[in-house]
């Protein structure tokens, strides 16, 4: 009789996988899972535990690794408020669908004042000049919105406040903020080299302002509006050509918060309508459609490209009933909406109204101002 085979014991169970988002999966796999939805989903997703709502809400850091590391990112809008107690502004996070609460993030290391310009690259914020206790700073500081963290940049040549800051075909240009004199009046920074430092611009002196009040790229050249007049600054001209005045059509509609989006630079005018300015036939056309959409915009409210789409943003009014006594009591509310806008016939612009919402800011001193509205994409 052959010897039976000895039984085999059954496998043993592996340890059971528990995870804080998702008990099944550990938490990488599970952040990978939910970078792939879009994040339009996120509040409601929020909404399902703790663990999703610190990830999405307070600490989403993996999730926005995870989303560029898919290619996944979206547009987000960085939004600074200034506190009237305050000469700092406060940033916040904002994802441009209803619903979407804001997302705090930290203070720059240097607090400058509302003064300092800002600018973008598409993935991070440059906060430029600015002042510390009514004194002018030279400080550079970066915020990179996926690590929710600020890093120093290279020095400004000229301390500045007010100056005109924009990035264009791979440099960060700054100009103004500073005396007219200053041999830095302008200067660039290039941002696809390590360790780079900033280098003058050449600049006529008879053209130069001090204060600027609004920045953009349009047709491949920078534009800034001043106290009297615009400049513009064409980087691929030869340096005695380079910078000229803007055209009186432009100088005339342009209030200084503006935003490019498909080749069309978008402002309010002194009525309070949203009007586009076209460099190719050096007009302005007020945007149709939006009489009954949206406030008159008289002052106050800020412009961005999110997406293609035109994004306002503004400040709004909510008055509810506070505690015991039913005394009504006033809240920071931003408002904001997105707009699509079509070219139709002999040049006229008309916007369509995509989305709408309302954000509360329950931890922000009541009179709070915007500052900066920034499009990024995270």
């Amino acid at each position: 009789m052959s010897a039976s085979a000895e039984p085999t014991s059954p496998p043993q169970p592996t340890a059971q996988v528990r995870g804080s988002l998702i008990p099944a999966l550990p938490d990488d796999l599970a952040v990978h899972c939910i970078a792939l939805l879009p994040r339009a989903a996120h509040p409601s997703l929020a909404l399902v535990s703790r663990a999703f709502h610190a990830l999405l809400c307070r600490h989403p850091e993996p999730l926005l690794a995870a989303r560029r590391a898919l290619r996944r990112s979206e547009p987000h809008v960085l939004l600074s408020l200034r506190p009237p107690s305050s000469a700092s502004p406060l940033f916040f996070l904002l994802l441009p669908h209803p619903g979407w609460p804001p997302l705090p993030l930290p203070s720059p290391p240097v607090p400058v004042s509302s003064s300092a310009s800002a600018a973008t690259d598409g993935t991070r914020l440059f906060l430029v000049g600015g002042s510390v206790s009514a004194v002018p700073a030279a400080s550079v500081q970066i915020l990179d919105p996926r690590a929710r963290s600020w890093s120093v940049g290279p020095r400004l040549s000229s301390t500045r406040e007010f100056a005109a800051a924009v990035a264009h075909s791979g440099a960060l240009f700054v100009a103004g903020g500073c005396v007219p004199s200053s041999p830095f009046w302008a200067e660039a920074l290039d941002l696809s080299t390590p360790n780079a430092k900033w280098r003058p611009v050449a600049s006529p002196a008879h053209l130069r302002e001090k204060w600027m009040h609004g920045c953009a790229s349009l047709a491949g050249k920078v534009l800034a509006v001043a106290d009297r007049g615009g400049l513009a600054y064409d980087p691929a001209a030869p340096p005695a050509e380079a910078w000229a005045p803007v055209s009186p059509v432009l100088d005339m509609g342009w209030k200084g918060r503006a935003a490019v989006v498909e080749g069309i630079l978008y402002s309010y005018d002194y009525l309070g309508q949203v009007k586009g300015y076209d460099p190719d036939t050096d007009s302005w056309s007020t945007v149709e459609g939006l009489e009954r959409e949206l406030p008159k915009f008289l002052c106050g409210a800020t412009l961005a490209n999110v997406g293609g789409l035109l994004y306002l943003v503004w400040e709004g009014k909510w008055k509810g009933k506070g505690k015991g006594k039913g005394e009504v009591r006033s809240m920071v509310v931003i408002e904001w909406a997105s707009i699509q806008i079509t070219r139709v016939d002999e040049g006229r612009l008309r916007g369509k109204l995509v989305s709408r919402d309302t954000v509360l800011f329950p931890d922000v001193p009541r009179g709070s101002t915007i500052t900066h509205c920034i499009a990024l994409e995270l």
